[in-house]
């Protein structure tokens, strides 16, 4: 069944290849459709321009190829998705329209073109701007406090390879990050104690194991640290 599924995608793939269209893009065209579309909450597809061909940077992939079906519609095999560009009637904002089988005929606006310094809260955390990075994914747990972009455990995972890189601050950073999103779990506090302490800072250590410590009184690391910190203290 998988066989003949693959089969059929790449007979189809291979017919509109074969109908692909040389289009001579005008240079208002290029300029009014090339840029940053929000593809998601947390990723973009990137149009651009060659040598008169459209490419789009997707997901990692930098010059991901399309194939031209007339001026405005395009096919996309990495992503076995077509497009046309849309402009709203009343907005003047330009949009990617994803064509679908059932509604082939139907305009739809699904992809709005954002700025071209608009950045998702993925890409904010890759430059280590940790502040806009948050502010990101807090509207986004606003909006869906279930959403796959915002996930305690791989949060958590990130601040540990900073840690293993000594990357102190930047670990610390992601930590609070998590302590932010998550503020009623003992584990972000346990985490962000572990960094600050490893930085050599044993007050916020002691301060982040005792809050770990009201949400989770089982918690041994937590209580052998804050044992340990009060009776040096005295």
């Amino acid at each position: 069944m998988k066989t003949k599924a693959f089969l059929l995608s790449l007979f189809f793939i291979i017919i509109v290849s074969s109908c692909s269209k040389r289009i001579d893009y005008s240079p208002e065209f290029i300029e009014q459709t090339s840029g940053r579309y929000l593809f998601n909450q947390d990723a973009v597809i990137d149009v651009f321009y060659d040598n008169n061909k459209l490419f789009l940077k997707w997901k990692g992939e930098d010059k991901i190829k399309t194939i031209a079906l007339d001026n405005n519609t395009f096919f996309v095999a990495d992503m076995y998705k077509k497009f046309q560009f849309v402009q709203h009637p009343k907005k003047k904002e330009w949009y990617l329209s994803e064509i679908t089988d059932d509604h082939e005929n139907e305009v739809s606006y699904d992809y709005l073109k954002v700025a071209d310094s608009f950045k998702t809260p993925s890409m904010y955390l890759k430059d280590k701007v940790y502040d806009k990075a948050l502010l990101g994914y807090l509207e986004i747990q606003k909006q869906d406090s279930t959403s796959v972009f915002i996930n305690e455990g791989d949060f958590n995972r990130l601040g540990y390879d900073f840690l293993r890189e000594n990357q102190y601050q930047d670990a610390i950073s992601v930590f609070k990050m998590n302590v932010a999103l998550y503020p009623e779990s003992d584990n972000v506090y346990d985490s962000l104690a572990d960094a600050c302490l490893r930085s050599g800072d044993s007050l916020q250590a002691f301060v982040n194991y005792s809050k770990a410590l009201e949400y989770n009184s089982g918690n041994k690391r937590a209580k052998n640290y804050v044992e340990l910190y009060n009776k040096k203290s005295k």
